[in-house]
């Protein structure tokens, strides 16, 4: 089990201010913060600086470093344009803060995805891409055309076939139509078509097909009508009416938009009914044949494209044509970049949206390593997400060179690799939510140790190896895995004990467990992935535990449980139970200013003079889970809450919305729900990702439990914490992509130590080296 510092003093005060005027201008000065839970903070942030932002989860850092300081040097920017200009931009409310001096433009390079289009790829996200058209173009032989003639997002250059995606739809027949039925018995299965819809009309009352026959016994002309027949204007007893095959019109439907706008029923009806198969007129290059057909040195534009950017690199610089050598260099800068970053092993046409959050980051960074800017502030949201150890080095290079470029560089982090770089570290907390949100330290590294906070205590803090790795109770194996990197891997993954399942940045850990384990019986598979909902979710809602509350709410005084429902009768009329009014103001900002009505406690104030032991329903969703759990000491509500404080969430409030979780947050709140009932194997990706050192402690003393009540806990991870406390590691490698997709180690992690020879070896034994001087 890992040890624990001892405590300390939790809050040191802050130094003085710079005593020296002149130098103001050198500085952020923050005064009176007060978004979210930040307790009216105030500090100054050296400019041209690299400064790490520490604390617990939930502790103030992204309210004060995103919230307040990035949000109003972007509400700023955009003040700057007219109020035209504005109506098209995102509206960003004044942070809640006193005064915001000496900001410089801010660019936020966050861990957001970069969206689910098909037809943005890392080459277009980066524009190298648009550099290769560009160059194709220029030297390619024989000649095609202008650089849009190689764009697979352009009509002159896309596959005519699948229109520039690379792959074709193909739709399953028996999940759209039940041909032993007719049209009037509901032959038509697919959503929005259901009998008497505006949809079943136009094919029913059309006059092509008789609604009362059954689909086995249309004529051939018939079945071509109703499936494929193309828009067309027929005319019918009410009038005139466009009519579209069945298939013609679900594609335009559902296939021609984005798979996430859609409902939730239409998005099930997609996954269930459509197969998507790669094209085969262009072989999933997207490309017609003119743009296929240019080569420079043997290789086609689809050649470089599907080619890892490390082997694109090289073959760039082989390149040796003086009329393009600009257009080389910027080339060649952006490929060494993916590089530097640790993203040599993806190719330009993977789609963006099929990349991790920590990987979106880092294509995002690439875009401003090459600027000519300087004097910008840059924003960072745990830029190691999804790092091996070994990658991390190069990550903090870059974060190095941002620096000395001349920029002001604001990272939100818990690795110690990264916070030992930083010029200057603030650390907020003591604590989480209420107990959060006060400045605890500012200063140097070597001042954080001797500070006594809690980052400074866990600074150099080690878990340590196990001594008896627990026994496995059985083996569940994976043979003969190939897809995307993996060579025929086979492994047997221990049952009834902590696995680590670990590798560089695209060694094929992914695509092994997510790959071959998810949808096995009993696996359950809890990852970081968006939680649906709207603003009106939180975790009272998605937990259920809002259920236990309204119904002791009821029984206290009397009355029916859907009063306390937010979403229901209970809720303010105004506001319609959210506590904010959200106001468009046409081509100015819209704005979401607090309820006037029920000054944003979101019920009615009927609802709000029944109480629960002294607390109204607002009062109660205003509570933190480890709040609420003291005040619903019993009842079906404690066994969620002990399980949301078991996995690092006690300082959630129940109504905070969901869509303002972080990844790894959302991926704690599944597991809580997950965690009830028989044993199981749980697939965890990266369960540290926003997590404290202090709260990694936490976490591994939660996968300890699943293990001891007989459940199996499978975890993707690069955490040296976490490796150091497995029963057993398997170890990806030896690269990335192509150098990748190998089982290179598998065993306890003390024969890891011992005898490994792999970049997890060598890390985790210098870890370990260290548990001794410093645990």
């Amino acid at each position: 089990m890992p040890t624990s510092p001892t405590t300390a003093d939790e809050t040191e005060p802050q130094p003085p201010a710079d005593p020296h005027p002149a130098d103001r201008h050198d500085r952020i000065e923050v005064r009176g913060a007060r978004e979210n839970n930040l307790a009216d903070v105030s500090l100054d942030i050296p400019k041209r600086r690299l400064t790490v932002f520490t604390g617990v989860s939930g502790s103030g850092k992204s309210s004060l470093v995103f919230g307040t300081i990035a949000a109003e040097s972007r509400r700023l920017i955009n003040e700057t344009y007219t109020a035209f200009v504005q109506s098209f931009m995102p509206s960003i409310g004044r942070p809640e803060v006193d005064a915001l001096h000496n900001l410089s433009a801010a660019i936020v390079v966050d861990q957001e995805r970069m969206g689910s289009n098909a037809r943005s790829t890392v080459g277009t996200a980066t524009d190298a891409h648009t550099m290769l058209r560009i160059l194709f173009s220029r030297i390619g032989t024989p000649h095609v055309g202008t650089a849009t003639a190689f764009s697979f997002n352009s009509p002159e250059g896309m596959c005519p076939e699948c229109e520039g995606l690379g792959r074709v739809t193909d739709i399953d027949l028996d999940q759209v139509v039940d041909v032993d039925r007719s049209l009037a018995d509901g032959a038509i299965t697919a959503p929005q078509f259901t009998v008497g819809s505006w949809y079943w009309q136009t094919i029913a009352h059309s006059g092509l097909v008789d609604p009362d026959v059954p689909l086995k016994d249309y004529t051939e002309r018939q079945w071509a009508d109703f499936l494929h027949k193309p828009a067309t204007r027929i005319t019918v007893a009410t009038g005139t009416i466009t009519y579209e095959g069945l298939l013609v019109k679900l594609r335009r439907l559902f296939l021609g938009k984005d798979r996430e706008s859609l409902q939730p029923t239409i998005r099930a009806f997609v996954d269930r009914a459509v197969a998507f198969t790669r094209c085969p007129a262009c072989a999933g290059t997207r490309l017609n044949p003119a743009a296929r057909s240019a080569r420079i040195a043997g290789k086609t534009i689809a050649d470089c494209s599907a080619m890892q950017v490390n082997d694109l690199a090289k073959f760039v610089r082989e390149i040796g044509e003086d009329s393009v050598a600009p257009l080389l260099a910027g080339l060649r800068h952006t490929l060494d970049s993916l590089v530097d970053i640790g993203l040599g092993y993806l190719s330009l046409d993977r789609e963006s949206g099929t990349l991790s959050g920590g990987e979106a980051q880092r294509v995002k960074m690439v875009r401003h390593l090459g600027s000519s800017l300087t004097d910008l502030t840059y924003v960072f949201d745990e830029p190691t997400v999804g790092l091996h150890p070994h990658d991390i080095q190069r990550m903090n290079g870059v974060l190095r060179s941002l620096r000395d470029k001349g920029n002001t560089v604001l990272v939100v982090e818990h690795k110690p690799e990264v916070v030992e770089i930083a010029d200057v570290v603030v650390d907020l907390g003591p604590g989480a939510g209420s107990a959060g949100g006060r400045i605890c330290y500012t200063g140097d590294v070597a001042g954080l140790r001797r500070s006594g906070t809690l980052t400074g205590r866990y600074l150099d803090h080690r878990a340590r190896l196990r001594e008896r790795p627990r026994p496995a109770r059985g083996h569940l194996p994976i043979t003969g895995a190939t897809l995307h990197n993996l060579k025929d891997v086979s492994v047997d993954l221990p049952l009834g004990v902590l696995t680590v399942v670990t590798g560089v940045a695209g060694s094929g850990k992914s695509s092994l467990i997510h790959g071959y384990l998810a949808g096995r019986d009993d696996v359950i598979v809890v990852d970081q992935s968006p939680i649906r909902g709207s603003r009106r979710s939180n975790p009272a809602t998605y937990t259920g535990l809002l259920d236990g509350i309204r119904t002791a709410f009821a029984r206290a005084n009397g009355v029916k449980p859907a009063l306390f429902s937010p979403n229901s009768a209970g809720a303010c009329p105004n506001c319609k139970g959210i506590g904010l009014v959200y106001t468009d103001l046409a081509m100015m900002a819209g704005v979401a200013s607090v309820c006037e009505e029920c000054e944003g406690r979101r019920f009615t104030p009927e609802v709000l003079a029944y109480t629960l032991r002294g607390r109204n329903i607002s009062e109660v969703l205003e509570m933190s889970v480890a709040a609420a759990r003291d005040f619903l000491p019993d009842g079906p509500a404690r066994p969620i809450l002990d399980r949301l404080v078991d996995v690092g969430l006690g300082y959630l409030t129940l109504g905070q919305p969901l869509t303002t979780l972080s990844g790894g947050e959302r991926q704690r709140l599944k597991l809580a729900i997950r965690m009830a009932g028989k044993a199981r194997t749980y697939v965890l990706d990266e369960p540290t990702s926003g997590l404290h050192l202090a709260d990694v402690d936490q976490l591994l003393a939660l996968l300890d439990r699943l293990v001891d009540d007989g459940n199996t806990v499978i975890v993707i991870e690069h955490h040296q914490a976490v490796m150091a406390h497995a029963d057993w590691i398997v170890d990806l490698g030896p690269g990335a992509g192509q150098d990748g997709g190998r089982v290179v180690f598998t065993g306890t992690p003390a024969d890891l130590v011992a005898r490994g020879d792999t970049l997890t070896a060598r890390h985790l034994r210098d870890y370990v080296a260290a548990t001794t001087g410093h645990a």
